[in-house]
Formats: structure tokens, sequence, C-alpha cells
């Protein structure tokens, strides 16, 4: 009979206090959140902490105020929410996602996204001519002083192979860190800016005239969410520019810690894209990423964002 050997032995324990093996299973809600039924929606697990499909209800519908306010308890228990079957027309993905608070207008979509004429609801349109390139770990719009809450997105046209989207659970992430680390980065503020992303596919006079109206900004590296009181990490690899208040080697060191944690498979949810499929989720508590792996393939996506608040955090 064969003797088994000690885990530890046959997987040597790093050193570095990220990097262990083992069971990697968060809260789904803060601990003061005691979990309650759904009434007037189902409600499927797709994780244990991110991701639920809901069925039951019609987006395009006469949705009453009492089912918004158990969308917005699913939300933030669930980070993104996942609807099959809804064949919004553009007015109605709009009427949805004005229930959520004002909508955001992008001010960089018109130089980087050919073709718009709408100023809320963006075509991501990518086929043969024009490629994927979303396919980075971010929170949107975290340069603006007011980050984005939340974004409603309708698959119009995907292909039949590939194109998901995931996305990854900064509360979960947050969580389970060393309590060392998190002493470390509850009190820490990072600068944010897009002059490294948008503004690199942007005309030279665009980014020239549109710089003093978005000055990179500063955010808390852990953010607090009010509704909840849950600590998320607040810092993605696309617009968090450095750490403030610390050496540039330390900023790096931290940031590189934090993203790699971030990407650990326990914390994400992928979809898999049909047509009329929607993905509503909080751009407070989630990082997104579209893989790209459909070239020359055609994707089109309608989207909508809604604007949010100025981050708070742990010592606000």
């Amino acid at each position: 009979m064969a003797t088994l050997l000690p885990a530890a032995t046959i997987f040597p324990i790093p050193t570095d206090p990220l990097a262990a093996y083992g069971p990697l299973v968060a809260r789904r809600n803060p601990e003061s959140v005691v979990p309650a039924p759904y009434e007037h929606f189902a409600v499927k697990a797709v994780t244990p902490t991110i991701g639920a499909e809901i069925s039951g209800i019609r987006l395009g519908g006469d949705l009453s105020d009492a089912v918004i306010a158990e969308l917005r308890r699913a939300l933030l228990e669930w980070k993104v929410l996942f609807f099959r079957v809804q064949d919004l027309g553009r007015a109605e993905h709009r009427a949805f996602a004005e229930r959520w608070g004002d909508l955001e207008q992008h001010p960089f979509f018109k130089y980087t996204q050919p073709g718009q004429t709408d100023v809320d609801v963006t075509t991501l349109a990518k086929d043969a001519m024009v490629g994927g390139v979303e396919n980075n770990w971010h929170n949107d719009v975290t340069w603006h002083e007011f980050p984005s809450f939340a974004a409603v997105l309708r698959a119009v046209e995907v292909p039949e192979v590939g194109g998901d989207t995931l996305w990854a659970d900064t509360a979960a992430a947050y969580d389970l860190l060393p309590e060392d680390v998190k002493k470390r980065i509850d009190p820490l503020v990072a600068e944010h800016d897009w002059i490294n992303s948008f503004g690199r596919s942007m005309p030279a006079d665009a980014v020239e005239m549109l710089r003093p109206k978005f000055p990179a900004v500063q955010h808390p590296v852990v953010r607090v969410i009010p509704e909840s009181g849950r600590r998320v990490l607040f810092v993605n690899m696309t617009f968090t520019q450095r750490i403030l208040g610390v050496s540039e080697e330390e900023s790096n060191e931290l940031l590189t810690m934090l993203y790699r944690h971030v990407n650990r498979p326990e914390f994400q949810v992928r979809l898999k894209w049909e047509p009329n499929t929607v993905a509503f989720w909080d751009n407070r508590t989630c990082q997104h990423y579209a893989a790209s792996d459909y070239f020359p393939a055609r994707r089109v996506m309608d989207r909508i964002s809604i604007v949010g608040d100025r981050p708070v955090g742990v010592g606000d």
C-alpha cells in the first residue's frame, strides 16, 4: 500500500504569504449582513462569492421599486448579475440603467470607439478590422473623481466561440489577505490616471484639450462600500499609476502583489455570452476582463455605465 506524503512535502510551503496553497473561501457578504430569500426573481449562484444568474424578470419591463430594491441587494451580494434572453432595444437598455442613477457620458469613447453617436449607449464592435483591447483587469474610469457605480452590458452579436468576460471579486480578495498586509495597505492612497491607457490611442490635440478637465486623481487603496461597510481592493493595473507616500520600489512591490492576488481564479467568475445576455456589475466591488481570443470573428456589445460617487477609504 502506498504511503501518502504530507501536503507540505509534495508542495513546499512558500515564503510569499500570498502564494499559500489550500482553500481560499471568503464570505459572500460581510458579517453584518443577514442573508434573506429573494421574492421577485430566482437567483442561481455561478461561484461561491461572485456572479449569479437572475431569472423570472424582463429588464425591459416596468419593474417595480420592490424589484429594483431586491436587485440592488443581489448586486451587493453577488457583485455581478447575469440575465439571459433579454431582447432589449437601446431605449429599454437605457431605461433600465436610468433606474440606478445618472448615466455616464464617457469623454474618450468618441476618440477611441469610431462611429459613436449616442452619448451614453456605447457600441463596442470588434471584428477583423478592429481587434479587442479590453483584455486587462480594471475597474471602469477610476481616473475620474467619481468612478462609475455600475455598468450594464448587453450582447448584440457574439462569436461562435471565445469572447468571454471575466469578473474578479475584490471584496473576497481583500478579505483573504493576511492581516499584516491589510494593516499595511488600509491607510494608503493611490494615484489613478488615463494618460497611459486612453491617452495612447487618442490624437495629441485631444489629449491636450482634455488633460485639464481630467487630471490625475487620488483614491484609497482599500475602498469602503457605504451600504455594507465592506472593504474592497480599489487598485487596478490599467489606471492605477502608483501608491503615494511610499518609495517607488515599495509602490511597485505592493501593486504587483495585489494585482497577482486579485488574479486568483478563486475570486473570479467567467461568462459565456449568448445574444441578448445582459451583465450588470458593481464597478466598486469587482474588476473585469474581456478575453480577446476571437479575432478575426465579430463581437458587438452595447454598454451603459452609471455615475458613481467619490470613493471612501478606511479612515474617512
